[in-house]
């Protein structure tokens, strides 16, 4: 029989044993975090006209947001609600009314900062780099944050660990009905860019915030391809839908993708679309000859619902119907977390 020293000796070292393979180092490509983004398959989106984050107040004045406060009061948890722990890090923002390039980056980095990620962590892509201003007050009756609002354009943000961007569309025009000019069922309809665009030197460049631009991406867990547009139409939508020349969009919405998104659309399993339309009344089943459904019912602007979010694939259920009250802008976010 052992003594009780070689006993005592042969379990100390049993228990080296496991204190030694409890610290070793998991495998590579086992950590934690990525195991758990393997098992997460949902694609967080949202979509939001940002108002190049400054808030008209009903008074005149306006308020300038900070990008991470903007942020905190629109992006939720799967309840729906702001500013909890529950609140993980999207996948994709479709954003409208970015000042260009320098505002879109930064705003991207600072959603990146916001949950611990490294600078570049999102990657942006927009319409136009640098748009020529536009206007005069913007409403502002501080003519300093008026100004923030006269370069606008579109864009993406996206997720570059989750998403990898393969192919972008070039940018299609919106159509409009000048002002002036007869409606006659969408007869009068054009796009709207040069020569059909504002008369004068004021608005000369106000074209350049409703050109729409789409992108496809591939999931780097399953290669599931995502197609994402995001889309402003002008003001005179709401009145008169138009979407080209003679034409009145899809389902005289004022709505319509042009033909190099179309494409990129059609070899993608989800789809969606985002976009301030301008008008009130667009049906969820707008989109529906695509494959996509329109998610959230409530108003976006004040007591209008102009803003809409499309989507084909398999949307959770919101508890607070897709669109989130609080955001701070003068439109209210929109979201759905696909499953995939």
């Amino acid at each position: 029989m052992p003594s009780p020293l070689r006993r005592f000796r042969a379990a100390a070292v049993a228990v080296a044993a496991v204190l030694a393979t409890a610290a070793a180092p998991a495998p590579a490509g086992a950590a934690p975090d990525q195991a758990a983004a393997a098992a997460d398959r949902v694609l967080r989106v949202y979509n939001n006209n940002i108002e190049n984050l400054v808030v008209n107040n009903p008074d005149g004045s306006c308020t300038r947001i900070s990008g991470p406060d903007h942020l905190t009061s629109m992006l939720v948890d799967d309840a729906g609600r702001t500013g909890t722990a529950g609140v993980k890090a999207p996948d994709i923002l479709i954003v409208q009314q970015v000042r260009g390039t320098g505002q879109i980056s930064a705003y991207a980095d600072q959603l990146a900062a916001k949950f611990g990620l490294p600078a570049g962590t999102y990657g942006a892509i927009v319409v136009w780099d640098d748009p020529e201003p536009w206007g005069s007050t913007h409403h502002c009756d501080d003519q300093s944050l008026g100004d923030l609002k006269k370069k606008q354009t579109n864009g993406i943000i996206y997720h570059k660990q989750r998403l990898t961007l393969t192919n972008t569309s070039k940018y299609w025009s919106a159509g409009w009905l000048k002002p002036g000019t007869a409606y006659n069922d969408g007869a009068g309809c054009t796009l709207y860019k040069p020569p059909n665009n504002d008369d004068g030197t004021t608005n000369e460049w106000k074209w350049k915030r409703t050109s729409a631009i789409a992108a496809r991406f591939t999931t780097k867990d399953t290669g599931t391809s995502v197609f994402v547009a995001t889309m402003h139409l002008p003001q005179e939508n709401r009145q008169n839908a138009c979407s080209g020349d003679g034409e009145t969009g899809i389902g005289d919405t004022g709505i319509h993708i042009g033909a190099d998104a179309t494409t990129l659309m059609n070899s993608s399993t989800i789809r969606v679309v985002g976009i301030d339309a301008n008008r009130t009344g667009i049906p969820a089943s707008t989109l529906s000859g695509y494959g996509m459904t329109g998610y959230g019912t409530a108003a976006t602007s004040g007591s209008s619902k102009i803003d809409y979010l499309f989507v084909r694939g398999t949307v959770q259920s919101s508890p607070v119907g897709y669109t989130v009250a609080g955001t701070k802008s003068n439109h209210k976010a929109l979201y759905g977390f696909i499953t995939y």
